[in-house]
Parts: structure tokens; C-alpha cells; sequence
């Protein structure tokens, strides 16, 4: 049913949409009571394997680490996806046809710009960057915006120096790799990138939700998938930290190739909400500073849940080419700034 003219405004043909963020999510009743009855099974097998083999001071350690990380991130977490959700549902569409410039080459640096000082988590960020295509954005800008918002937003800097007290050159290295990583990135794909190599999601009709409805709906899904990766991370840090051997854990953190590419590829498999994985980070202190800042360039632009997002939203032509060049680019420049800077 078509929308009556006099009903429409400007805004309603600009970006983005209000539920590019929303997810399309299964049964959030029938999900909880598959998550239940896994978790409940993985407790009991856990129990009866581990149980023998931990000892008391092994386990007191365990909960202090998981109950420190958990406790120090949530707030971020929450205040992240509460500006997230509030920016995809009450900042005017228009807004992004009026700050990037019409030039790819000079829209991805302003595009960069952006995501430094609009939150949004990684989860977000590719629907909002799909709903940029959509409307017209150059690809590149909107791929530089997408690496840009997770990694270098307020929000996150503040979470970084919470978790770094006192050691601001981290903060200053994690917004330096990660803006330059954005940045040539975008202008890569803008040299290189080839229009059949990515599918534009098609631009949506029809009217738009209410936008505290859309506020609501996108700070659920948001907080839902966030907090489940954290305490994922939590618990994998942990486990990192109390049940690896310490010798071998020395040995790849003494060599420091070795100790970047294993918290790179740590990062990609964590998959932390990026207002929280800076305290994951500090914990892993058996690591060189500059794999820790790996760790931080890493884990927001290339991870598990956002190679699936980036495979759905824009096909799986786009994700072999630009997934890699992301992950190799973050890799190899937060080696030079660490190696400047920490």
C-alpha cells in the first residue's frame, strides 16, 4: 500500500532507515530456551571434566578476573548502546547527506572523522553503513565510517583509559592505529574496490516506527548480543589467564610477531563489544603493550559476529577481499604505532 504524497517529508528519502539496526532476530522466547538448555548441559559436562582437575586457589582466581572485567565494563557497555541506539533512532536521516562531502577520496577521511564522535558498536555499524550505500554514500566513505564508529568513539577512549589507569599513550595509540586503519582502508577499497565486488542493500519503502519504538527496539537488541559477547570474553579471558601454562605463555609473548598475531587472531575470535574489550585487554598482562593494542585495532573491525554481518549485508564477493584487508592493515599499523608510541 503506497504512502499518501502529502504524508512524506524529506527525510524519508535520505539514510538510514530506522530498522537497518534492528536485527532480524528469531523468537527471542524460543532462543532463551535453546541458550538455557545449552548452557545448563555445557555446566554439567563442564562440572564433571573440571571439577577433578581445578584446584580452590585456581578457581578463586578464575571468578576474581571474569567478576573484575565483567563489573568494569557493563557501565560502558550499557551507556555505548544506549547512544547507539539513540543515534540510530533520533538522528535525522539528512544529517549524512550534509556532512561527507560528494568525493569518495575526500569523504572517507570526514567519514573517519565521524565515527569519532558518534557511538556505535560494531553491530550497529554495518547496518547503518549498508543504509549509507543505500541511499547514495559512497561505498568507501561508508566502509571507512563502519571501521571508524566501534573503534575511536568517546565512549570507547573512555573506556580504554578506565581500563589503562594511568598509560594515556594506549588511548592515544588505540585512536591513532585505529582512525589510520579506517582511513586507508577506505581509500583502498575507493582505488581498488569494484562495483560487482559488493552488493548494496536495496533501499527500503514504506513507513517508518515510532522513533522511542525504534529507540527501544534497537537498545534490546543491542544490550542482548552485547552483553552475552561480554561475558563470552570474560570467560575467555579468564580461562586465558588461569589455566595456560605460564611457560607457554611466555614463550609466544616473548617473541613479538608471535605475541601480536595470536592476540590478533584472539580478538577475531573473542568477538567483544568494543566498549568493553579494552578491559579484556588489561588483563592479559603476560602480553607486550603493543600486541595488547593488536588486541584493541583488531577486535572491533574484524571479529566473528561482524564477518557474518558484513557477509549478509554485502555478500560474500565483498568479505573475502575486504575482511582480510582489514584484518592485515590492523595488524600491520598497529605495529608501527605501538612500536612508536608504547
Amino acid at each position: 500500500m503506497t504512502e499518501p504524497a502529502g504524508l512524506r517529508t524529506a527525510d524519508d528519502d535520505l539514510l538510514p532507515p530506522s530498522d537497518w539496526a534492528r536485527g532480524r532476530a528469531p523468537s527471542p522466547g524460543a532462543r532463551a530456551a535453546w541458550s538455557f538448555a545449552a548452557l545448563a548441559a555445557a555446566l554439567v559436562l563442564g562440572r564433571a571434566w573440571a571439577a577433578p582437575r581445578i584446584g580452590a586457589r585456581a578457581l578463586d582466581a578464575w571468578t576474581t578476573v571474569f567478576v573484575a572485567i565483567c563489573v568494569q565494563a557493563l557501565p560502558f557497555l550499557v551507556f555505548g548502546v544506549a547512544l547507539s541506539a539513540a543515534i540510530t533512532a533520533f538522528v535525522p536521516p539528512s544529517f549524512w547527506r550534509r556532512a561527507l562531502p560528494g568525493r569518495p577520496a575526500a569523504a572517507v577521511p570526514v567519514a573517519g572523522a565521524l565515527g569519532a564522535v558518534l557511538p556505535g558498536c560494531e553491530c550497529a555499524s554495518v547496518p547503518v553503513a549498508g543504509g549509507l550505500m543505500a541511499r547514495g554514500v559512497a561505498p568507501a566513505a561508508a566502509l571507512t565510517f563502519l571501521l571508524a564508529a566501534p573503534a575511536v568513539n568517546p565512549v570507547v577512549l573512555v573506556a580504554t583509559a578506565v581500563a589503562f589507569p594511568g598509560a594515556p599513550e594506549m588511548v592515544a595509540g588505540r585512536f591513532t592505529a585505529s582512525l589510520l586503519v579506517a582511513v586507508l582502508a577506505g581509500w583502498t577499497w575507493a582505488l581498488l574496490g569494484k562495483g560487482d565486488w559488493i552488493r548494496v542493500p536495496p533501499r527500503p519503502h514504506g513507513g517508518e516506527i515510532a522513533r522511542w519504538d525504534a529507540f527501544r527496539q534497537a537498545m534490546r537488541h543491542d544490550i542482548m548480543h552485547a552483553g552475552g559477547f561480554l561475558v563470552v570474553g570474560g570467560l575467555a579471558a579468564a580461562t586465558i589467564d588461569v589455566t595456560l601454562p605460564s611457560a607457554w605463555v611466555e614463550g609466544v609473548a616473548g617473541v613479538p610477531w608471535a605475541s601480536v598475531l595470536v592476540l590478533a587472531v584472539l580478538a577475531v575470535l573473542m568477538s567483544i563489544c568494543s566498549e568493553a574489550d579494552a578491559f579484556v585487554a588489561a588483563s592479559l598482562t603476560q602480553f607486550s603493550p603493543t600486541a595488547r593494542l593488536a588486541f584493541l585495532v583488531v577486535g572491533p573491525m574484524v571479529d566473528l559476529k561482524l564477518i557474518a554481518l558484513q557477509t549478509g549485508f554485502f555478500g560474500r564477493r565483498f568479505a573475502v577481499r575486504f575482511i582480510p584487508l582489514t584484518f592485515v592493515l590492523a595488524v600491520g599499523v598497529s605495529t608501527i604505532v605501538g612500536g612508536v608510541l608504547l
